[in-house]
């Protein structure tokens, strides 16, 4: 039996949870030729890599440092933009920039968007309810949080069309795509471009009267008594745009995939609206949007009695920790009533995601008013593509049919 992980196979892509389990009973902490770094599988070691200060979260310094000059050059948009999201960098950095992100992300905040959001859903699905079918990605679960964020952004939602194609483009670099052709040459065009449109905004927003938005606020906020620089406001903003859809859009198709291959559950939500906070934690850990994490190790470190030097790159796989029987009473088996359920979807410690609130008000939300007026929803065909993505795990295209209520 092979037990070597090898997402450049579509059947992995597909469904990586066996390869998953067998590794974390005979080599929970194995090097991988294919990805040419670590894979940790089992709960306790990821957990503690994400707490780990002798791990760096900077992936993107060592990987251009690797590159010949002219390519080095050719890339230099990547390497300005990416080096300074907050998710690549290691404190002091990082705490500066996350405390700044922080003021934005408030639960009263998030809380505020939630009449906001039930709206959008609403309109969502008194488009789509007439027609019987619907695209699950592009007619409902990105149009979603695209819309969200944008208007959380303050930039015209008419945009969320042009947002879409750049970050497809951005994500094959920054998920680790292992089969996607001129993944590079991609990645700095659709940074180039938001590139482009939020330095335009910025500029305009610095020389402007406040505005009452997140890009207003980063551009008024000050931490320390210092404020981000115009290259760090850029980054953040590119950063929340592309954080801020993708993996709610994923949580939202990875969810609809899971509770239709489980009808007994989706029956049980459908009968029961209030397991909705629930339902949504037990869909972040059976098939997380998340699928990893990289680090890259400072100095020496141990994990599982393998010696990892430094230097080196580790895989911190999350969808194999949030199915680690250690941790998780017949993790296998998809239960919307899941006490105890401690995932770790969103991270762990000083990198937990900062939209994690937001992403479970959304999800709630759409699940509940979905459920709530679509009866009899399927899968037309059960052969998805899954996106050529080691970070970001999502379904390229879900169609589903139905009847409206």
């Amino acid at each position: 039996m092979n037990d070597v992980f090898d997402p450049r196979r579509p059947e992995v892509m597909a469904d990586p949870y066996p390869i998953f389990g067998r590794l974390r009973t005979t080599n929970p902490v194995c090097w991988s030729p294919v990805l040419k770094g670590w894979l940790l599988t089992r709960y306790a070691d990821v957990r503690a890599a994400l707490h780990d200060p002798k791990l760096s979260a900077d992936r993107i310094t060592p990987f251009m440092d690797s590159l010949p000059p002219a390519r080095r050059v050719a890339l230099s948009g990547l390497e300005r933009i990416l080096t300074r999201w907050a998710v690549f960098v290691d404190p002091p950095v990082h705490t500066r920039l996350r405390g700044l992100m922080n003021k934005a992300f408030t639960p009263r905040a998030i809380e505020r968007l939630r009449g906001r959001i039930g709206a959008i859903v609403d309109q969502l699905i008194d488009h789509i309810a007439p027609r019987g079918r619907m695209e699950m990605i592009a007619d409902f679960a990105y149009p979603l949080p695209a819309t969200v964020i944008a208007g959380m952004l303050g930039v015209p939602e008419e945009d969320i069309e042009r947002f879409k194609g750049w970050s497809d483009d951005l994500a094959a670099f920054v998920g680790g795509a292992q089969a996607t052709p001129q993944k590079y040459e991609r990645a700095c065009y659709g940074l180039a471009e938001m590139d482009t449109y939020f330095r335009a905004i910025v500029r305009e927003r610095r020389n402007s009267a406040p505005k009452d938005d997140v890009i207003g606020g980063l551009v008024a906020a000050e931490e320390d008594g210092r404020v981000l620089s115009e290259d760090e406001l850029v980054a953040t903003a590119v950063l929340i745009l592309f954080a801020g859809h993708e993996t709610t859009a994923n949580l939202i198709g990875n969810g609809m995939i899971a509770l239709l291959r489980h009808p007994d559950e989706l029956a049980k939500w459908q009968a029961r609206p209030e397991l909705a906070e629930s339902a949504v934690e037990e869909l972040l850990r059976y098939d997380s949007p998340a699928a990893s994490v990289t680090r890259v190790a400072k100095e020496t470190v141990t994990y599982g009695e393998r010696r990892i030097a430094a230097g080196d790159r580790l895989f911190l796989m999350i969808n194999a920790a949030n199915r680690d029987a250690a941790v998780f009473m017949d993790p296998d088996r998809l239960d919307l009533e899941r006490s105890d359920n401690r995932h770790i979807a969103f991270g762990y410690s000083a990198h937990y995601c900062i939209g994690a609130p937001l992403a479970r008000l959304e999800g709630e939300i759409a699940f509940t008013r979905l459920l709530a007026r679509l009866d009899d929803i399927e899968l037309e065909r059960q052969d998805l593509e899954w996106s050529d993505n080691l970070v970001l795990r999502g379904a390229k295209e879900i169609p589903l049919r139905f009847k409206a209520r």
